[in-house]
């Protein structure tokens, strides 16, 4: 169609998910097991959905504030400053409609054509995507992987940040390879950052799926008030709430013009009910966090056990997050073996060719679900790992 040039070439640019592309053409087969999504398979808790449903039939369905209703806005700083032991004033957080929208807003106040994003690899596809179509270049510095898992090589990383760098993104933990910076790798990076005058986007969205402890170490252990680092996270992982599309961003109060200038410009506001539920997950959340976090750490021993059994397998089990990235002997293009995994085993996986140049020769496996369907799918991985390479 001769229309469809004339579109901003970033527009056309946009890379297909190569994730989706697994799952449009597996979805819904009987019996197939599906690990290739980002989530996990419980519904909202109805104490959320609860909050939410009194709150259209208390008729909230009016324009709401740009930034978040005030009551949200504080329960984010009164859960944040429990989580990280520091007082947070609500004015540091803005309510958007979900973790992507988060990234996407952040991105298009700190870059644009001619400009670059220093991330960190293998990373989830739409943090590149989002910077390509800002107008902005993605610059991808790749954790090694070695025998005892991911590492980030500082040195390469502060070779990547130069003048057309306006900011660095940091996911830890980090989906997919659930590589975890520790308090140190992020005082590092952080000093990397005030050297070089560099934004940091922070996207902690995984932080309590961390297995030795509470939450995962955070940039809030580290910084000092007012530093320009910007907080991305979402309510989809902590609270079963995917579907909701409700995230937040966290920043010194001095950018709350321009962030709520742009929601203004996007989506307007998220809906109050929405937001009624947000606040329930936050309040009352705490014992369905530990739950889940609890199965899911039962699920990644089930799961890495049986991948590692087989002998065939690199892998280490994440400290964070609730995904295996693990290579299979003998396999190089992990798009093709996805569909054949798909077709032969009944599984559904991400390629790791869906998450950037460093993942090609991994795959992806989410394991937050029912332990027994984990140890289903691992049992078949096996058996076509055994029989297939």
């Amino acid at each position: 169609m001769s229309h469809l040039r004339r579109l901003r070439p970033e527009a056309l640019a946009a890379p297909e998910s190569g994730i989706v592309a697994v799952m449009n053409y597996a979805r819904g087969r009987p019996g197939l097991i599906p690990l290739w999504a980002g989530e996990g398979d419980l519904p909202t808790p109805a104490f959320i959905a609860d909050a939410a449903a009194a709150s259209l039939k208390a008729g909230e369905t009016f324009y709401t504030w740009q930034r978040g209703i005030p009551e949200l806005r504080q329960a984010l700083a009164t859960y944040a400053s429990t989580l990280y032991g520091k007082p947070l004033d609500a004015d540091r957080f803005f309510v958007v409609g979900s973790g992507m929208q988060a990234i996407q807003i952040v991105i298009d106040a700190l870059a644009g054509a001619g400009d670059e994003v220093v991330y960190i690899g293998p990373a989830w596809p739409n943090i590149s995507a989002a910077v390509g179509v800002a107008g902005a270049t993605p610059v991808e510095v790749a954790l090694d992987w070695t025998e005892t898992g991911w590492q980030l090589d500082l040195g390469r990383l502060r070779a990547a940040i130069g003048p057309k760098t306006k900011a660095l993104f940091v996911n830890t933990p980090s989906n997919p390879t659930g590589w975890t910076a520790d308090e140190s790798t992020l005082a590092a990076i952080l000093g990397i950052a005030r050297e070089t005058g560099t934004f940091i986007i922070a996207d902690e969205i995984y932080s309590r799926f961390y297995y030795a402890g509470e939450r995962a170490p955070s940039f809030h252990d580290v910084m000092e008030a007012d530093e320009p680092i910007f907080f991305v996270n979402s309510f989809s992982k902590n609270w079963a709430m995917t579907g909701w599309r409700v995230g937040w961003i966290e920043a010194p109060a001095a950018f709350g013009d321009v962030i709520e200038n742009l929601v203004q410009y996007s989506t307007s506001g998220v809906a109050a009910f929405m937001q009624r539920g947000a606040i329930a997950a936050l309040e009352h959340g705490e014992s369905f966090i530990a739950e889940q976090v609890e199965r899911a750490h039962r699920a990644r021993d089930i799961f890495t056990a049986a991948l590692l059994g087989t002998n065939r397998v690199s892998m280490v089990p994440p400290a964070g997050a609730f995904y295996a990235f693990f290579a299979i002997d003998g396999i190089d293009d992990t798009r093709a073996a996805a569909f054949r995994i798909a077709d032969e085993a009944n599984v559904g996986l991400a390629p790791g060719t869906a998450f950037g140049p460093s993942g090609g020769r991994f795959m992806r496996a989410c394991f937050h679900r029912r332990l027994d369907e984990v140890e289903a799918s691992a049992n078949r991985l096996a058996e076509w790992i055994g029989r297939s390479v």
